[in-house]
This record gives structure tokens, C-alpha cells and sequence, in this order.
């Protein structure tokens, strides 16, 4: 009876991750075994808690400047390219990091503005987090921790059989990028870097700013003394992203240049 259950257990999961097979924005392998229904539902549940644990900052002048390159940038997404569909929260707090969620949600803290030294870098960073959503790798590295974790009990809440448990939504949290706060952080994997830096690259520059910035603010995060930026903990720093970012550079100044023919030259300043 157990073998037989086994069996039905790895029938039914393979059946699953053979539907839920996609392919990301650069052309690479995902599973991904949540609705986006179901993801965008977490994301607006985490970020909503995260406002009720840390203030927003009362400083309007450094409000207004990130929601300017917020509002820049999101004209070049592929789907939800409204401004105004979006929320933008920039907490007060030291720590340098900043995310965006799936459900339209995008968190800058403070501390990163010591790193992000301009637009243009601000917008590298705001480029790179909203890849993340935009190749959905939140839904992909859940799904690989839930079919791994879970086993059968991951088909049932797919199927409808069952709701989530308290841990499986714990998980969906992490794997959102929000487990400082929730659990363990589900890094995200070498390949959704390299990723988020080119999908990033070219958002930046779809929208006006200068993608050679990208390679000055990972320079600076670099360089930064003592510990790590909180940004950068799951975001490995070397020689290759930068060498990747270079070599996407032509791509990226074209579009910039065809941005530039379309009007679209972003001037958000940060008064000191």
C-alpha cells in the first residue's frame, strides 16, 4: 500500500511540474507550480504586514524621489505598466535594501540611498528587484522548495483539494524575498541574478536612464566598509555580473537612445 501511494505521490507530481514547465524572459527552463493569483495574493499579504512593522519615512522630498524613478521605470514592464497600479513605500530604516513583490508592491528602505548615489543607480536597483517579478522567480523558487518540502500535499492545494498551511504560506513569504522578516530567506539562485541584472539593465534604459550607472552602484556596494549591504547578501558581487552587465551595455545604451528619440529623459533629484 505504501509503494502504491509512493507511486501515485511521483505520478501526480510529475504530472504537475510537466504542466507548470515555463520558459523565463532570457529563454531559461522554470517550474512554476503556483497561480499567479495565488503568488500576487502573498505578496500583497507580506508587504502589508512589513508596513504595519516598519514606518515609512516622513521625509517627502526622498518620497518624492523614489516614486519619480518608480514612475519612470514601470512604463517599460510588460504587463501592470501603469504607475498608478503600483505602491511604492520607502521605509525608515538603515538598512540598505530594497525589493519589489508580486500584487504590484515595491519597498525602497532608506539606508539604500548611502549606496545609491543617484537616478541612474536608484533605478538600477528598482530595475533589478522588479525583474525578479517580472521573470517571476518568487513563484519558481517556492515552487522548487514546495515540490522538494512538500511532496503531495503541494498537488492538493494546486487541484483545490486543500487550503494552504500557516508553513506553506511562511514559505511563500520567504520565497518572495521577505524572510528577514518571516523565516529563513530563500535566496535567490546565481542564474535569477545574472537575470535580474539584464532584464534590469535594459528596464533602466528602456526608460532613459544611463546603464553604465548599473556598474558604478555594484562598484560602490563593493566597496562599501564593514558588513555587507543588506542588498547584497543573496546578490553575489564579482567580476562575471559586471562582466555580464558590460556585455550587455550595447544593447542597453541603444535603448537608451531610443528612449532618449521618445522623450523619455527621467529628472528625479534628490534635494539635500
Amino acid at each position: 500500500m505504501k509503494n502504491y501511494l509512493t507511486t501515485i505521490s511521483i505520478t501526480v507530481i510529475t504530472v504537475i511540474c510537466l504542466s507548470a514547465c515555463a520558459t523565463s524572459p532570457e529563454g531559461r527552463q522554470q517550474l512554476k507550480l503556483l497561480p499567479s493569483e495565488t503568488i500576487n495574493s502573498m505578496g500583497v499579504q507580506s508587504f502589508e504586514a512589513l508596513k504595519k512593522e516598519t514606518p515609512e519615512t516622513p521625509d517627502e522630498n526622498v518620497r518624492r524621489y523614489v516614486r519619480c524613478v518608480a514612475d519612470a521605470i514601470i512604463p517599460q514592464l510588460p504587463q501592470d505598466a501603469k504607475p498608478a497600479l503600483w505602491e511604492v513605500r520607502v521605509f525608515d530604516d538603515a538598512q540598505a535594501n530594497a525589493f519589489a513583490l508580486p500584487g504590484n508592491k515595491i519597498g525602497v528602505y532608506t539606508g539604500i540611498l548611502d549606496y545609491a548615489k543617484n537616478q541612474h543607480q536608484l533605478a538600477a536597483i528598482m530595475g533589478h528587484e522588479l525583474a525578479h517579478v517580472i521573470a517571476e522567480h518568487g513563484n519558481e523558487r517556492v515552487s522548487n522548495s514546495l515540490a522538494a518540502e512538500t511532496g503531495l500535499s503541494i498537488a492538493n492545494v494546486i487541484l483545490g483539494g486543500s487550503q494552504m498551511s500557516s508553513d506553506e504560506k511562511v514559505l511563500i513569504s520567504a520565497g518572495l524575498g521577505l524572510g528577514i522578516q518571516y523565516g529563513a530567506l530563500l535566496p535567490f539562485s546565481r542564474a535569477h541574478e545574472s537575470e535580474a541584472d539584464l532584464i534590469g539593465l535594459d528596464l533602466m534604459a528602456s526608460a532613459g536612464f544611463d546603464p553604465r550607472e548599473s556598474i558604478k552602484l555594484w562598484q560602490n556596494m563593493s566597496k562599501a566598509g564593514g558588513s555587507t549591504p543588506e542588498f547584497m547578501s543573496t546578490h553575489p558581487s564579482n567580476e562575471t555580473r559586471i562582466s555580464q552587465l558590460n556585455g550587455r551595455m550595447d544593447k542597453a545604451l541603444k535603448l537608451q537612445e531610443k528612449a532618449f528619440s521618445k522623450n523619455r529623459r527621467p529628472s528625479c533629484t534628490l534635494k539635500k
